[in-house]
């Protein structure tokens, strides 16, 4: 049997508790901070754990000989071996803010294990060195506080994903992370093959494929942590590399998916954050939530619906909501209760510079009084009038309302961002507040302007709600698929559909996409092929971890709650990837590059 080493732990910085007093033990950690007062040195010692407060006395009887002078010459981060006594602090020092902050340790033998060098930026919970240094030296980044306890709480959160999938007889399956690269969707992450010259692989985006041919293989019920790339624009809720949750069902519906995977999330949330998320979660149509919230991933924290006011706006002597309305487009407004004296003509002027950048012409806006209306729009409003738009508008003194006239998709943008900001102000998104939903039956598919032709909304193997359907070409922007969202708190965390699993269904989906013959065979063609041989109904769905646990904490990026994340850029500035290779290496790839070097 192996035998500790006398310079190993007997117990985490974090352990020892008044129930400790008069033992021995033996600390290890990181020097978080030292203060000298005369004959006593105290030393705050540091693991994941937490911190425990050493004091060494040049007068401690039984502390070995140089101990102290070892101690006295210590600084920040250095890495020690602590043997020593547990004693009760003074009821005047306890420490309330840590669990081991009824005692501290006297240091009897203090072993250096590391010498550290004097660190790029202090060690603190909240660290006011800039991001891209911290990221530079992530790994001291990382002996933080927070993001140990985000890593932690991830880690929990996953753990507890696995149980409750294994104990609903999902199979956890690992899928290539070196496939094909396919012609639609972001831009992939190509791997060279040195084995088969000028061919290369791509590193998944997501595990689609695959997991649907799991289902063929009748494999039933199938779940991955799967890590996925995607070569795109990065934003604070992005990365080049990411974790999602995916599923898979056989022989099922919507609602058979929703429902796992609504009580898997609430399991998750409980389990690794101590967070109860309430349940049911509303399930809204595609166009509803468009119509109510003007956008598909609503924020249900709050009301402030958008209400429709283009009738009564065509009966107004006012030429914005008339002109708009006799232009084919629409006329829509928020109420916001209780808000008329918390915003200023300044500050309504703010929102309309909000909306304009946003593709509105303007804001029209009146505050609600007992006498009726005032504002932009007072005029037009005067009387009978006022109160019917009051009434309308479920509006009572001392509310706001806000309207935007203009097309449809202006309005639903300009208006639904507007609803989350003047929400934000008034303090009605509560970090703290956790409210999910449903959004079901996306449509198929969607004009890509710049391109000039449709492309599919969600992924080209959702179903169509009608499996009859023969013609994409009639009604197209009608088409409504089997495609859902998995939205909380303004983010859409998961994504998914019922699938297509007839072979001529979908291949009639990618010919309309202008996906030819021949390429949907080299591309997909193992795919269409597996359908030949009996292809159950089946769905899923892929929910982002990284954006989960960023929510969960109340993070502002998915930076902070990943161990080794990129910047905006895609860059790694620890490794400094990517990075050049030798020529050698490329001209065993057979492979030569365009880029200009960089000086």
């Amino acid at each position: 049997m192996n035998q500790r080493s006398p310079w190993q732990r007997t117990h985490t910085c974090g352990e020892l508790t008044i129930g400790n007093k008069d033992q021995d033990v033996v600390l290890n950690g990181w020097i978080e901070n030292h203060r000298h007062h005369g004959q006593l040195v105290f030393l705050d010692l540091r693991d994941r754990y937490g911190v425990t407060q050493i004091v060494v006395d040049q007068e401690a009887k039984g502390m070995a000989a140089g101990t102290f002078d070892i101690v006295r010459r210590l600084g920040a981060e250095d890495v020690l071996s602590v043997a020593g006594r547990v004693r009760p602090r003074d009821a005047d020092k306890v420490n309330r803010n840590r669990s081991t902050g009824e005692i501290e340790l006297v240091a009897l033998t203090v072993i250096v294990l590391s010498e550290a060098e004097t660190p790029p930026f202090e060690i603190l919970d909240k660290v006011e060195a800039n991001e891209e240094l911290r990221m530079q030296y992530r790994y001291l980044d990382l002996r933080r506080r927070p993001l140990q306890e985000a890593l932690m709480k991830r880690a929990r959160f996953v753990t507890a994903i696995r149980n409750f999938l294994q104990q609903n007889r999902f199979i956890d399956i690992e899928t290539p992370i070196m496939t094909k690269s396919t012609p639609e969707g972001a831009r992939d992450y190509l791997v060279p093959s040195r084995v088969h010259p000028g061919k290369f692989f791509a590193l998944p985006q997501s595990p689609q494929i695959f997991k649907q041919l799991c289902m063929v293989a009748g494999l039933d019920r199938y779940y991955q942590i799967a890590r996925c790339f995607r070569d795109e624009d990065l934003r604070a809720d992005r990365q080049p590399e990411f974790t999602q949750i995916d599923l898979e069902m056989s022989f099922v519906e919507e609602h058979d998916v929703l429902d796992v995977v609504e009580a898997m999330f609430v399991h998750g949330m409980k389990e690794g954050f101590g967070i109860d998320v309430p349940q049911p979660f509303p399930r809204l149509d595609f166009f509803d939530a468009m119509d109510r919230y003007g956008c598909d991933k609503p924020d249900l924290r709050f009301g402030m619906t958008l209400v429709n006011c283009t009738e009564l706006a065509q009966k107004s002597d006012f030429k914005v909501f008339s002109g708009a309305v006799a232009t084919g487009g629409i006329v829509k407004g928020i109420c916001a209760v209780g808000a008329a004296d918390k915003f200023s003509r300044k500050g309504i002027d703010e929102l309309t510079a909000f909306v304009v950048q946003l593709g509105a012409k303007g804001l029209a806006w009146a505050k609600v009084t007992a006498a009726g209306v005032e504002g932009s729009i007072a005029k037009f409003f005067e009387g009978d009038k006022g109160k019917e738009l009051c009434a309308h508008m479920e509006a009572k003194p001392g509310d706001l309302l806000l309207f935007v006239a203009d097309q449809k998709k202006v309005v639903h943008k300009a208006l639904g961002d507007l609803r989350l900001k003047v929400g934000g102000i008034l303090g009605l998104r509560d970090p703290k507040v956790f409210r999910g939903c449903w959004v079901l039956n996306f449509p198929m598919f969607e004009w890509n302007s710049e391109k000039a032709r449709w492309q599919f909304a969600h992924n080209p193997f959702s179903a169509p709600v009608n499996w009859d359907i023969t013609d994409f070409s009639v009604d197209t922007e009608t088409i409504r698929s089997r495609a859902y969202d998995f939205v909380m708190n303004g983010w859409e965390l998961g994504s998914g559909s019922i699938r297509i699993h007839r072979p001529s269904l979908q291949a009639k989906v990618f010919e309309f996409l202008g996906i030819s013959p021949e390429l949907q065979a080299a591309n997909f063609g193992f795919l269409l092929d597996a359908y030949k041989y009996g292809g159950p109904p089946h769905g899923g769905i892929a929910l982002g971890v990284d954006r989960i646990v960023t929510l969960a904490l109340g993070r502002e990026s998915i930076r902070d709650v990943i161990a080794f994340p990129k910047t905006s850029t895609a860059f790694d500035l620890m490794a400094s990837a990517p990075g050049d290779v030798s020529s050698e290496q490329m001209a065993e790839l057979q492979i030569l590059s365009t880029a200009k070097k960089s000086v």
